[in-house]
Parts: structure tokens; C-alpha cells; sequence
């Protein structure tokens, strides 16, 4: 195995790491992590545009001439809250190692990513000095929420000066169990429904006055549950529909409930549009005949990236430091992704294993991050 980062590089990655996991950035707040990358990366040549918003921090970072061509990192230095913290391992806020392991909230999801691109470039601008191309790193503390004042804020930024990128690294945790084992090249669209069905409350004893929303609803959720949306194709799996909330009845046993509230979030590919769904629902709500309410907000639309130059050096990035192949996918949740393809002509997700974002006791295995770094940075010599 091929290994670009030297022992005082890898102490220095592992430092920057303890450091971005001790702030408690829990989204939107940055809680000090953004102030301090900003001056990390000026201090190594960079030049900074902040584009906070509300309680937002966004940074994108330049070296080099912005007008040249434009390789960037992309990510976010939030994570969501750390949950009771008596049931972790560690310290969340802590940066522990325990057999071969690191924990800490975020390590995986993605300031582990973060400090690893950011000492790949720094190791690379050591050795190497960009002419035909610009670097640059985009992060926000708004991706882990409902991320309105992030990464779409320096996408805007970023059209309204006619800037586009070439080709974008987002750092997302995309390993499955081998690290580099998964890229994505694109990610589903997600859209919610919510739906209030009307009936008419009343006396239990008496169901000839009554609708009930349940039993009427009864045959509807099982319908929607049972429809084959499509098959997928070529990029991306089946899309998929999940009820996340029912709810309905106001607390007693003798009254039947007057309405019922429904919450449920479709997961769809590109055989579909928004509009094309929520027609579909909507016809089989009419077949019943149900008395309802219904809104939608369309979060994310799906995206595929084109493959190009980008693809085939990461395939060659991850062969030489893990001597394995990747596949390309477009599954698991949303990403910024979904912003970032609006201004980049190819971009790719790349990171750490996704095995334990989001949970009690996050981690990753210790040469997991030292691989990535050294992956990035080989990334960053076949581009440049």
C-alpha cells in the first residue's frame, strides 16, 4: 500500500481532526469550527468569502486564479446533537482512540473527510504549484438541518459571478464496508406529503353518525404501501414511498376521531418528476373518495453526474491506495449534492464508512482517515 501522508503528516491530520471534532457545531450553529478553518486555510494560502446567513456559516475558500478552471472540496462542519450523552463510549466532543478506532461526533459524518481534504491540499501546495487550475473548499453548517441558508446560499453566490466548477469532491460518507468501496454519482429526490383526512367525530356507539378517518384510511394506506412505483434503471434504484407519522383521536376510547393526520416521503428516481408523483397519489385518494388536505414540499430533486475525468481518476485514486475497484451508485439519502450540480460540470461523492453516521458512539477505523487523505491527495496530483 502506497502511503502519501509521512508520520508528522499524519500526527498534523490527526490534530486537525481533535480540533474540528472539540467544537460542538451542532446544526446551524458553527460554535467557533468555521472561524477557525478559515483562518487554518488562510494561513496556508487561501483567500476567504464568508456568505453567513441568519445562523448559517458558509466559507468557500480560493487559491489560485478564480478564473482558471476550478477543482474544489466540497462539505460541512455541522452534526446533528449528540443524543444522551451517557451512552457513548466517550466524550462526543472528544477525539478518542480506542483499539484502532476513532470516535467522536462528526467523525464520520464528515469532519473526518473535512480535515482530510484540507490536509491533502496542504500537503499538496507543499509540493506542487496549481497553474492551469484553481482549488477551492466549500463548506456550510447547514446540511444536517433544513438546510435553506448553506450551500444553496454559495451555489447563488456562485452563479450570480458566472463561476463555474469544473469538478467537485463532496465528503460525504459514502463507504460501505471497505473505505472507497462506494461513490456516488448521484442521489435520489425526496418529497414529503402531508395529508389530513376529514371524518366526523362522534359517538362510538352510534358509527352510523360518524366517519371514522381510520377505517377509511385503512384501505388507502394499504394500497399506497403495496404499489411498485417502477423497477429503477441503469443509475438508480426503485423508488420507494414510507409513512413516517400516523396520527389521529383525541385521547379516549368512546369517541371516534374527526380527522387523521399522515405524514410519508417518497424516495424517487429520475423515471419520475414531483408533479408525476403527486398525481399519483392524488388519483388513488380520489378513487376513494376520501374528504382530504394534502401539501407537498420537494426537497431535493434527483441528479446524476456525468462521468468523466473526475470518475476515472478516482477509480485510479482508490485502486492504488486500497487496491480495490468502486462502485458507482445513487442510493441512501440526500446530500448538498443536489445544489452543488446546479454550478459543477462533474461531481463526485467520496468518503468515510457510513456504518455508524448518526448513531451512539460514532467512529471510524484510525487508517481509514489516513487512506482518505492519502486518496484525496492522489486525487488532487492526477487532476493538477
Amino acid at each position: 500500500m502506497i502511503l502519501m501522508l509521512n508520520d508528522i503528516e499524519q500526527e498534523k491530520l490527526i490534530n486537525l481532526t481533535k480540533k474540528l471534532i472539540s467544537f460542538k457545531s451542532i446544526t446551524p450553529c458553527q460554535a467557533g469550527c468555521m472561524d477557525f478553518i478559515e483562518e487554518y486555510l488562510s494561513n496556508i494560502g487561501f483567500r476567504a468569502i464568508r456568505l453567513d446567513k441568519n445562523e448559517t456559516s458558509n466559507l468557500i475558500a480560493i487559491y489560485g486564479d478564480i478564473n482558471k478552471p476550478i477543482f474544489a472540496f466540497a462539505g460541512h462542519i455541522d452534526v446533528v446533537p449528540p443524543g444522551e450523552i451517557s451512552q457513548w463510549d466517550t466524550d462526543p466532543f472528544i477525539l478518542e482512540e480506542k483499539s484502532d478506532k476513532l470516535y467522536g461526533r462528526g467523525i464520520a459524518d464528515m469532519k473526518g473527510a473535512v480535515s482530510s481534504f484540507i490536509i491533502a491540499c496542504e500537503n499538496f501546495l507543499q509540493h506542487y504549484q496549481p497553474q492551469h487550475y484553481c482549488i477551492a473548499i466549500l463548506l456550510t453548517s447547514d446540511e444536517e438541518g433544513p438546510a435553506t441558508d448553506g450551500t444553496r446560499i454559495m451555489v447563488e453566490y456562485l452563479q450570480q459571478n458566472n463561476i463555474q466548477i469544473q469538478y467537485c469532491i463532496l465528503g460525504e460518507p459514502t463507504s460501505v464496508n471497505t473505505l472507497g468501496d462506494t461513490i456516488k454519482i448521484g442521489r435520489r429526490g425526496s418529497l414529503t406529503g402531508h395529508l389530513e383526512i376529514i371524518g366526523q367525530q362522534g359517538h362510538i356507539a352510534y358509527p352510523h353518525l360518524c366517519i371514522n378517518p381510520i377505517h377509511k384510511f385503512a384501505p388507502v394506506i394499504n394500497e399506497l404501501t403495496s404499489v411498485n412505483w417502477d423497477s429503477g434503471n441503469e443509475f438508480f434504484p426503485p423508488s420507494t414511498l414510507q409513512f413516517t407519522n400516523l396520527n389521529s383521536g383525541i385521547g379516549v376510547d368512546n369517541v371516534t376521531p374527526g380527522n387523521l393526520n399522515a405524514r410519508f416521503n417518497f424516495r424517487y428516481n429520475n423515471i419520475y418528476t414531483a408533479n408525476e408523483l403527486q398525481d399519483k397519489i392524488v388519483a388513488i385518494l380520489d378513487q376513494y373518495k376520501l374528504k382530504y388536505q394534502i401539501s407537498w414540499f420537494n426537497s431535493a430533486k434527483p441528479f446524476i453526474t456525468k462521468k468523466g475525468l473526475l470518475s476515472t481518476i478516482s477509480i485510479e485514486a482508490i485502486n492504488k491506495i486500497m487496491e480495490i475497484s468502486p462502485e458507482f451508485k445513487t442510493d441512501g439519502g440526500t446530500s448538498d449534492g443536489r445544489f452543488l450540480i446546479n454550478v459543477c460540470n462533474e461531481i463526485l461523492e467520496l468518503g468515510l464508512n457510513n456504518k455508524y453516521i448518526h448513531q451512539i458512539s460514532e467512529c471510524i477505523p484510525k487508517h481509514d482517515l489516513f487512506n482518505l487523505a492519502n486518496i484525496y491527495y492522489t486525487i488532487l496530483t492526477k487532476i493538477f
